[in-house]
């Protein structure tokens, strides 16, 4: 990995390129996609399974019988693991939910607070299947009461969804479940096919075909954000553990040759030690390649001079995932004004927030923490503003709406306003 000394060379070391840049060399492509699914729908996304996943469908649907044949090949003890997160992950998200769809009205001004009607989820597929980002959508989505759940996915070898991410679709309460992947799926999700029905939101992370698409169709429907690369910051002082170090930067790196994982540490030596417990680690992970690869183009380790610059640096940062593992790491976490998840100690590793902890792990990557929040209940909810003034409120508010609207040159409000304050003063 890259060592970095100084918190201005780390200002540069950190930058991230442009977005845009990225999705350039494939805007085109995923056009073109777009525009044959909205074309010749069902036909085009099986055509794009037999080019992409290299699998020929008869049916894009998942059947029952094909969800009960997924609980006999899952092992007991991932099925009650998954249970566990999804109980975990519906009781953080509980504690979400407005208590009331209908909200208290005060002065003749108040709100309808409603559930959107269908949503769309992608769970990734490809190098690895995640059935955890399943459990971490549709739960929330769940819970704030949308009625219509539909979970997308790249079907595997011979045409089928890997057993796990059907199990973890039925736990969380998924209405259907499709084998489309891709720019296809966000197409069919976005303007519907004749088996895939439009949905009102997409949401969940995917590759960088799947993040311009949902860019694209934005405004034909509502979109959760612009996943980019997964990411983590470690800050660690001298009193970090190397290895734990080393192992929460290589769960990050093992995801894609894209993600990034920074270690910001005040201890040089701790720095050295890293550097090797890597180098050991790497030999025993399935996912090597990818890992190795990942640090080398993309990860660093940065040292600087006092846990104030590392917390500056993150906050500039804006990480998905904010590990502390410091002396006083939760007296730290107060300064953290930008991440998508701080996890606080050595107890607290960013694995458990990917799986079981009970925060969705769907978080804003590429520096949208800056002004972003991880999926939550929110996201699935819609408020409608309501005005229900009495006469009282309309002789006092009419005359200052009226003189409003005439300064803006708008006769018409004006006048809608003055009719009826001064019939009401006739009265």
């Amino acid at each position: 990995m890259k060592i970095v000394k100084g918190f201005d060379a780390a200002v540069a070391a950190l930058e991230r390129p442009p977005l845009a840049s990225a999705e350039a060399a494939h805007r085109i492509a995923v056009e073109k996609i777009i525009a044959d699914v909205r074309r010749r729908g069902d036909t085009a996304l099986k055509e794009l399974a037999k080019k992409f996943d290299g699998v020929s469908l008869r049916s894009l649907t998942v059947t029952d019988n094909e969800i009960a044949a997924a609980y006999r090949i899952v092992n007991r003890e991932l099925i009650d693991a998954l249970n566990t997160a999804a109980e975990r992950i519906r009781a953080f998200h509980l504690t979400q939910l407005r208590h009331s769809v209908r909200e208290f009205m005060e002065e003749g001004v108040g709100q309808i607070v409603n559930p959107i009607e269908r949503v769309g989820v992608y769970a990734p597929g490809g190098t690895a299947s995640y059935p955890s980002t399943v459990l971490m959508t549709v739960i929330p989505a769940r819970v704030a009461g949308v009625k219509h759940i539909i979970v997308v996915t790249p079907p595997g070898e011979g045409g089928k969804v890997p057993p796990a991410t059907l199990v973890a679709a039925d736990i969380a309460g998924a209405d259907e479940v499709f084998k489309v992947g891709g720019a296809g799926a966000v197409a069919a999700l976005a303007y519907g096919t004749r088996s895939i029905r439009k949905v009102d939101k997409i949401c969940g992370p995917g590759n960088i075909f799947v993040t311009i698409a949902k860019r694209l169709v934005y405004g034909e429907v509502d979109i959760d954000g612009l996943a980019g690369p997964t990411e983590t910051i470690v800050i660690a002082d001298d009193a970090a553990s190397p290895k734990h170090c080393a192992l929460d930067l290589l769960a990050q790196a093992e995801h894609d040759i894209l993600s990034c994982a920074i270690l910001i540490t005040t201890s040089s030596r701790l720095a050295s030690a890293v550097e090797k417990e890597i180098e050991s680690q790497l030999k025993k992970l399935e996912r090597a390649d990818i890992a190795r690869r990942s640090l080398k183009e993309r990860g660093c380790i940065v040292i600087v001079d006092d846990m104030e610059q590392a917390i500056e640096l993150a906050n500039m940062y804006a990480p998905e995932h904010l590990s502390l593992l410091t002396r006083d790491a939760s007296l730290y976490a107060e300064d953290v004004r930008n991440a998508g998840g701080i996890f606080i100690g050595d107890s607290s590793p960013e694995v458990l927030g990917d799986y079981v902890a009970g925060p969705s792990h769907v978080m804003p990557t590429g520096g949208s923490a800056r002004f972003n929040s991880p999926l939550n209940v929110n996201d699935f909810l819609k408020t409608t503003s309501v005005v229900a003034l009495g006469d009282d409120d309309l002789d006092t508010l009419g005359p200052a709406a009226s003189r409003i609207a005439r300064s803006e040159g708008l006769t018409a409000h004006a006048r809608a306003a003055e009719i009826r304050y001064k019939k009401s003063k006739e009265r």
